[in-house]
């Protein structure tokens, strides 16, 4: 199927760009791809790709090759391929080019091509944007979907343990894929970069989803509310950085207001090396003062950085 679609992304580009009629026995002798051992084999393969293009709407059309009108040959005029030029504004392909960079899917971000051909981004886009990568489990992440579609109930491990899970949905939230579910000890969430071998069952339509759930209520706040750790956390933040924490911190936390603009925060954890992860980037104006035991592995983790 490559083959195929290469040989035939290949005839078309030739067509756009010869700019005049062209016979088979030119196509067959420039374009990549036509390289059949008999005649009768190249007119079948160009038969079917010619086919294909005018399924796809590409308007190849036969033309004399000269003025004389003996010979004809194949065609495809680029103002009757190309769309009508919409008349965006710079705003309007900003705006798309942001679109269309912000989201990386894969590790791969949208290539250039399409907004080129509206016109190209304005100078102000031509940078690359801050992007959201929504990581490289492609393949995983399909079979997640397909589960949760088709209602099939999946197998997997999950920190070291066997668990089996009624998928009701898959979702995306702070650098990371969460599939939430139901299991025999109730409706559960789980990072999908932390599932190993993931086997979706054979029976579609194996469950069915509860009345009135809501993919949203069941999200975490925060990557550390999900996991099996249980612990409370202490933590002191500066004055300076005590707007962007009360921020940040979950609707379980209390907080505690400082006499100089700081505040002390109880925070429940469930996943400590999330956690850890999150208060680095709070540099030296985050300390934690309970319990110990969290403040060692925290110091040992920056130590090791």
């Amino acid at each position: 199927m490559n083959r195929v679609i290469e040989r035939v992304l290949n005839l078309l580009a030739f067509l756009l760009s010869v700019e005049r009629p062209v016979t088979a026995d030119e196509i067959r002798h420039t374009v990549a791809g036509y390289d059949q051992e008999t005649d009768e084999a190249f007119r079948r393969t160009f038969e079917r790709d010619k086919d294909l293009l005018r399924q796809l709407g590409v308007p190849v059309r036969m033309e004399h090759t000269d003025a004389w009108e003996v010979e004809q040959g194949y065609v495809v005029a680029p103002d009757e391929y190309a769309l009508d030029d919409p008349g965006l504004t710079d705003e309007e392909r900003t705006a798309l080019w942001i679109a269309a960079t912000m989201v990386r899917l894969g590790g791969q971000a949208a290539g250039p091509a399409a907004i080129f051909k509206l016109g190209g981004a304005s100078a102000l886009a031509a940078g690359e944007p801050l992007t959201a990568d929504l990581g490289e489990e492609g393949e995983t992440l399909a079979s997640l979907f397909s589960a949760v579609s088709e209602r099939r109930r999946i197998g997997f491990t999950y920190k070291e343990r066997k668990r089996r899970l009624a998928p009701y949905g898959l979702a995306h939230r702070r650098g990371h894929w969460y599939v939430v579910g139901g299991t025999a000890d109730g409706v559960r969430v789980f990072r999908v970069d932390r599932m190993l071998d993931i086997e979706p069952g054979d029976t579609p339509g194996a469950f069915e989803r509860p009345s009135g759930f809501r993919l949203r209520d069941e999200l975490p706040e925060a990557p550390w509310t999900v996991g099996e750790d249980d612990v409370v956390v202490e933590i002191a933040f500066d004055p300076e950085v005590a707007w962007w924490a009360r921020r940040q911190v979950v609707a379980a936390a209390t907080v505690t207001e400082g006499s100089d603009g700081g505040i002390t925060v109880q925070l429940p954890v469930a996943q400590v090396d999330a956690f850890i992860g999150w208060l680095i980037s709070f540099d030296d104006h985050a300390e934690i003062l309970a319990p110990p035991e969290i403040r060692d592995r925290f110091v040992k983790h920056v130590v090791g950085l």
